[in-house]
């Protein structure tokens, strides 16, 4: 009973974002505690902190999930932070690998980077979220920063990965640009 409801959540989450949730029935099916676990992973991850930096926060994340993945993943992270009204150009100037020139998402997704590389710079990236935005803020930052990664991880490390797609942000489709 536990375990179809946690699975017919997973499907309403596909539905609604256009993504493939395989591997999350797969998690459940194993084990009900892992697909239980599974389900309840968002409320880490999506811990998106005060309501002006929700572009830093999706900038974190998209960045973090780019590091362990440049396909459906991605799209994902596209799809969530264009729901969540995070402005589209800022996310496309990211994916092209101009984080520099795209806002706030773009002090997220460095400040993602800087974490997930321990570079001098997030410092400097972790004292501006927090004089523009507040320590909320930084902890939504390092919350995506640190569960992007998890979700292309598992599906790698489970048999589930898939080649890198182009990524759509509305009505653009764009190859991503890895971070060097």
């Amino acid at each position: 009973m536990i375990r179809a409801l946690i699975k017919s959540g997973f499907r309403r989450f596909g539905a609604r974002y256009n993504y493939d949730t395989s591997y999350m029935g797969h998690v459940a099916d194993t084990s009900t505690s892992a697909g239980l676990r599974l389900a309840i992973l968002p409320l880490y991850s999506q811990f998106r902190g005060p309501k002006d930096a929700q572009s830093v926060w999706a900038g974190a994340l998209l960045a973090s999930t780019l590091d362990g993945d440049c396909g459906s993943c991605g799209q994902l992270i596209v799809d969530i932070a264009i729901e969540a009204e995070v402005p589209q150009k800022q996310l496309a100037l990211c994916l092209e690998g101009n984080a520099t020139a795209a806002g706030d998402v773009g002090l997220g997704f460095r400040f993602s980077q800087a974490v997930l590389a321990n570079t001098p710079e997030l410092e400097i990236l972790r004292d501006e979220i927090k004089t523009r935005f507040g320590p909320a803020a930084v902890t939504a930052a390092s919350f995506a920063a640190s569960g992007g990664r998890v979700y292309p991880v598992l599906k790698r490390g489970l048999g589930f990965d898939q080649t890198c797609i182009r990524v759509k942000v509305g009505e653009k489709t764009m190859t991503v640009v890895p971070s060097s």
